[in-house]
């Protein structure tokens, strides 16, 4: 599976209350949660963010609460993919579950600008920076969250399933 698009970079820390303001948990409509994303970080990241772009970020991305709403908005924001120098344990097994790609590559977090074209090879493990012309490895999703992420997530894989 390849993923093409732009970045959207932002540092170390990004926790899940600025992904999805706590004042929008009162809903769980992933259009509405969508419309809020990242507006606490970035009130432009909406009227930039194209469907398929990609969020680069540090280290620590997703810490903070547990809620999944954080992933469900950067998803349902048209974000095909997220790419970071590592996750927040729940914040990564949350956006599996979602089927939200997501990449741990400190190398390539840091090797991306805002506003990079960047293209992600998921079985290879490669990203491509397309604007500066380099190349990132990152160790593949593999057994359970390959199949996470290529069913779309929990839910349809689970359906998938029972209808074998």
């Amino acid at each position: 599976m390849s993923i093409k698009g732009t970045a959207h970079k932002y540092g170390d820390h990004v926790d899940t209350d600025v992904i999805i303001p706590a004042r929008y948990l009162n809903t769980s409509d992933p259009a509405e949660l969508a419309a809020h994303c990242m507006e606490d970080i970035d009130t432009e990241f909406l009227a930039r963010r194209k469907p398929g772009d990609i969020i680069v970020a540090g280290k620590n991305f997703g810490c903070g609460s547990s809620r999944e709403h954080a992933p469900i908005a950067i998803k349902h924001a048209g974000i095909s993919c997220v790419i970071a120098g590592t996750f927040a344990r729940i914040f990564y097994r949350n956006a599996l579950n979602i089927g939200l790609p997501i990449i741990e590559s400190e190398e390539a977090a840091a090797g991306i600008a805002d506003g990079d074209e960047v293209e992600v090879d998921l079985e290879a493990g490669t990203v491509r920076n397309l604007t500066q012309g380099t190349e990132f490895g990152f160790a593949p999703l593999v057994g359970t969250a390959q199949d996470l992420v290529q069913a779309g997530g929990l839910k349809a894989l689970a359906m998938k399933k029972l209808r074998k």
